[in-house]
Parts: structure tokens; C-alpha cells; sequence
């Protein structure tokens, strides 16, 4: 029996904390979090059936932000037939594998991959599975495992917030010894942010802006940086640390969400217009802009600041936006979740090698978390210490903060 926070599905508190979260105030964030069906427990976890399952100690075990907008009632409904409960949450881990599989020992330090795909679950792999795109499986549902989109919401693999969970071969990569728990721990949103600047061409020169300097809005500006060659990157970030951060990972300038579009304006030569009711737009604008903030005033904003026919990349779950200029402006809205399997790609693909292959996600993410600037992204804390860490991560912006993390080895 092992220490696991354990989500239990309920539709009363889940609306109690979406009404207090909706007062946009940080008191009421970490109180909708306080009222989230969460429950420290002892649990009890059996392998699944089938060949490749490994339990997993987890080390370090991120919060995300898809995790505190399950805990804080945003997450859209549209999720919930997609995760069986009660579930044990995280999906950003490294941890060491407890038992012998075919390929890994045990004893092995490794990060999830999360995605319950096709060969995780025991089947024949769907026409998304067989191209690559794991992230896009059809089965997510379906085999021997309960409902589950991800580790982290499905009740039987557990997930990384607790002291044992189970994971498949197939979702495990070994990760190198001189790479700290620290560090290998922002692998997977790391491999998220690469995914979403893999899904759109980065013209030579292209101005991008990127809406949001949490991690995925920091690893993006890193990954658009190191595996592009986009000409200017401007962040519209809240706070001075973020606005820090986004610099040193190689944005041009940072500016404070009053600022966005005066400075796309110049940046670009467009033409500010002003409606008589609600926000300014431009005529002209960025290339592309990637919105990381999950909100609907960063939706709004990004598809105010792109030119005609530019491109929105939505990286996390979007709220509500008013999408007229996605129609007048025939702007390209495109969809960017965890990541993709990129070890065979098509002779045209920017990423192939002589061989025609490429590197993972995860391999290009393992690589940077290893040599980009990430020491104090990290803040530890014990399963036991649930309730403080939960009010850490809804206020870590404002705190100075970038990922809070449980380490399960801890004593609370």
C-alpha cells in the first residue's frame, strides 16, 4: 500500500469551485482548489493485464495546468468521457521503474510519456497510432484499461502525484544519469512545447508572438528559439519574473498584456482599429501566434494581433473567445495536445534526417531540458503538503514561481 492523492468525480464541488474560480481573484483560486474532490488515501495498485507494465516510483511529479483546471471546475465538460474515476492525477514524471521489462531494467530512471494509446492498451493500432499521431489515438477508450486520454485520468494506472503508479514500456523513455530529477521532470511539457511549434511552418524571419509566460508559454518561446529560425518573438506575459524568464530563453522583448498590441502594431507596421464597442484590432499583424495561457482573453487577443490568413496555435485548453476575426480574417486555428511519435516522417519533413527519421519529441525535449537555462524552475512538495502546494501552483505566477512539483519520497 503507498501515499496517493486520489480524484474522486463530483459534479456539486466540481460547479462550487468553477463559480469561485470565475471571481478571478488568487483567494479564490486556491479555495476552488480546497473544494476539488481530492483526498490523500492509501492505494493499493495492481498491474493491468498484459505484457509491458512496469510499477513506477515516481520522484518528481509536476502540477500542470490542465490538472488545476480539472481542480478548479474550468476544464471543459467535453473531458469528462474522456477520464474514468476515481483517478489518481499527474502526468509530467520521472521516476524509476520497479520491475524488469524486456527493454528497460528494473531500477531504470525514466519520464512518462502519458498518452494511453492503441499499443499501451492492447490493441491494433487505429489509423492515427499507425502514422504516429499517438496523441490523436481513437482507442483512448477502449481495451482492457478503463477510459483515459491520459496517465492522470484513468482510475487504472494511477499517475504521479503518489508513491507507486503503473506504466506501460511503450510510455517510458530512459532518461540520462547526469540529468537531475529537476530537470528531467520538466521533460514532458518541454516535449508538449516542441509538439506545438512542430504543427505549424515557422517561415525564416516569421514574427511570432507567444501569449502567456507560465511553463508552456516559457518552453515554447524555447523550443520556437532552438528548432526554428522565426526573426522576432514577443511574449505578453503578467509578471516581471515571467517577462525575465521569457528573455533569457531567447524572446526579443516581453511586454505586459496592455502592451500586446501596440507593440505587434510596430513591430509590424499594422493598422490599429477601434470598434464602438470591445477591443482593438489590427489590420496586418504577427505570422503566428501561439496562445499558452488557456484563456479566453489570450485567445482573444491572439486572434486580434495576427495578420490576414496568419495562424493561432492554441497550446493549452482554451476558454471562450469572440472568434468573428477567425472568419473575417481567414485565419488558421490550429490544435496543439501533448505530442507526437516522430521517429518516421516523410522525405519533405523539416525534421528528417538523411535516414528519413527524426528525433522524438521527447528526444528534442530531453536534449534542451540538459543544456537550456531551467536551474529554479522546480519547487518540491510532499504528497502530505497537498493543500499548500495546490494554493502554490494557482498563484505561482504572482508568487515568482514556475513549476511546483511533488516529490513523493518526501515525508510530509
Amino acid at each position: 500500500m503507498s501515499l496517493a492523492l486520489q480524484y474522486h468525480r463530483s459534479p456539486a464541488r466540481f460547479l462550487a469551485a468553477r463559480g469561485l474560480s470565475r471571481t478571478r481573484s488568487r483567494a479564490a483560486g486556491s479555495l476552488a482548489g480546497s473544494l476539488a474532490p481530492l483526498r490523500l488515501t492509501r492505494d493499493r495498485r495492481e498491474l493491468p493485464k498484459g505484457d509491458g507494465w512496469t510499477r513506477l516510483a515516481p520522484s518528481l511529479s509536476g502540477i500542470c495546468g490542465s490538472d488545476l483546471g480539472m481542480l478548479n471546475g474550468t476544464v471543459s465538460p467535453y473531458l469528462a468521457a474522456l477520464t474514468s474515476t476515481p483517478f489518481v492525477p499527474g502526468h509530467e514524471v520521472v521516476g524509476t521503474t520497479v520491475d524488469d521489462l524486456p527493454t528497460i531494467p528494473r531500477g531504470t530512471r525514466v519520464v512518462l510519456d502519458p498518452v494511453l494509446s492503441c499499443a499501451v492498451r492492447g490493441l491494433p493500432e487505429c489509423d492515427a497510432c499507425r502514422a504516429g499521431h499517438t496523441n490523436r489515438c481513437d482507442h483512448i477508450t477502449s481495451g482492457h484499461l478503463a477510459p483515459g486520454m491520459q496517465t492522470g485520468y484513468c482510475a487504472d494506472t494511477g499517475g504521479g502525484w503518489a508513491q507507486r503508479m503503473v506504466a506501460h514500456e511503450h510510455q517510458l523513455r530512459p532518461v540520462p544519469d547526469d540529468l537531475p530529477d529537476e530537470r528531467a521532470v520538466l521533460v514532458e511539457p518541454l516535449a508538449c512545447a516542441i509538439h506545438s511549434v512542430r504543427r505549424v511552418p515557422i517561415e525564416p524571419g516569421a514574427s511570432v508572438l507567444v501569449i502567456g509566460a507560465g511553463t508552456v508559454g516559457l518552453f515554447t518561446v524555447l523550443a520556437l528559439r532552438q528548432l526554428t529560425e522565426a526573426g522576432t518573438i514577443h511574449v505578453v506575459a503578467k509578471h516581471g519574473h515571467q517577462r525575465e524568464r521569457a528573455v533569457a530563453l531567447g524572446a526579443d522583448e516581453a511586454v505586459e498584456p496592455d502592451r500586446a498590441l501596440r507593440v505587434v502594431r510596430r513591430l509590424t507596421s499594422a493598422l490599429a482599429q477601434r470598434p464602438e464597442m470591445g477591443s482593438e484590432f489590427l489590420l496586418g499583424g504577427a505570422d503566428v501566434a501561439f496562445e499558452c495561457t488557456g484563456g479566453g482573453a489570450g485567445l482573444d487577443t491572439a486572434l486580434r494581433t495576427v495578420r490576414a490568413g496568419g495562424t493561432v496555435v492554441v497550446s493549452g485548453i482554451p476558454g471562450g473567445a469572440d472568434l468573428t476575426p477567425l472568419w473575417y480574417r481567414e485565419l488558421s486555428l490550429v490544435g496543439a495536445y501533448t505530442t507526437r511519435r516522430r521517429e518516421d516522417v516523410g522525405a519533405d519533413d523539416p525534421d528528417a534526417g538523411p535516414d528519413g527519421r527524426a528525433g522524438t519529441d521527447f528526444d528534442k525535449a530531453v536534449q534542451l531540458a540538459a543544456t537550456a537555462p531551467l536551474d529554479g524552475y522546480v519547487e518540491r512538495y510532499a504528497l502530505q503538503q497537498w493543500r499548500p502546494a495546490l494554493e502554490h501552483a494557482f498563484a505561482a505566477g504572482s508568487a515568482g514561481s514556475v513549476k511546483i512539483a511533488f516529490d513523493p519520497t518526501l515525508d510530509g
